[in-house]
């Protein structure tokens, strides 16, 4: 196998926690060097395939060219679903499961070539059991990769399971979406981008879910909403999120992913003209 020099850096994302996490860098240690592994994040909702897409493609897009991405949010395992790795035009690699969580990251980092990994191809231990390819199967390839091993010869190219982030649709003052993620604090984050809202709107006409249509501010920041003080915020992800300052905004809503949501503005002040 032709190998690089120098390895790559390899992130770990999962829904396992941290000590099924634990066991994934316990077989990259023994493959290549140290300090090259970056968890991102083990604590993922469980086997929620659409939002860790979109968690996936936030938190890795921003690495360096040529990493190693590693993603287990894995429902399928054992079963019919294919292990794969995709090539990427920056050099980068993601390996995980064909099940859509790899697609948003691969199609952003630009021209995804998937090739389904075969297991007699890697340098590694037999598989334990039906229930860990994490463990057993990724963390392996994970490690050729990262030494200089190119996917092509890991396994056949094939056309892997589409997924895209579900988009919003505008008409006029309005938007209508969904719920894309709902953190740890309960805060609701929209796929409706911020920019939509016109700078001077000052409140949103809201309704999340099956809740009923309410007005809420526009706010700077959780400390503008006032104690627990519901409003809607530009999240870090550069899209609309609702929240409740000291709260939850998913439990107020009564909300959570895929949860339909839609947002209406006023008509933008005219401007007085002096004569």
């Amino acid at each position: 196998m032709v190998r690089s020099s120098a390895p790559r850096l390899i992130t770990l994302t999962s829904d396992l926690g941290s000590a099924y996490a634990a066991q994934m860098k316990a077989v990259l240690a023994h493959r290549r060097l140290p300090g090259t592994i970056v968890d991102l994040a083990h604590d993922l909702k469980p086997h929620a395939i659409g939002e860790a897409a979109f968690l996936l493609r936030a938190m890795a897009v921003g690495f360096p060219a040529g990493t190693v991405h590693v993603a287990v949010i894995d429902p399928g395992v054992g079963g019919r679903r294919a292990p794969i790795a995709i090539e990427c035009a920056d050099g980068s690699t993601l390996v995980g499961p064909d099940n859509g969580v790899l697609l948003p990251l691969a199609e952003a980092l630009g021209r995804p070539r998937a090739f389904r990994i075969d297991p007699q191809r890697l340098e590694r231990r037999g598989r334990v059991g039906t229930t860990f390819d994490g463990r057993d199967l990724f963390a392996p390839t994970a490690a050729e990769l990262a030494r200089g091993t190119p996917a092509r010869r890991l396994g056949v190219e094939i056309q892997p399971h589409h997924y895209a982030v579900p988009a919003a649709v505008r008409s006029g003052r309005r938007a209508i979406g969904e719920v894309v993620h709902a953190d740890r604090f309960g805060n609701l984050v929209t796929n409706v981008p911020t920019d939509w809202v016109p700078r001077d709107a000052r409140r949103l006409e809201v309704r999340i879910g099956h809740a009923r249509r309410r007005a809420l501010p526009i706010a700077s920041s959780y400390e503008a909403l006032g104690r627990h003080g519901a409003g809607v915020l530009g999240s870090s992800f550069g899209l609309l999120e609702v929240a409740v300052r000291e709260g939850s905004a998913a439990r107020r809503f009564r909300a959570d992913v895929a949860s339909p949501v839609e947002f209406g503005w006023a008509s933008p002040r005219r401007a007085h003209v002096r004569r």
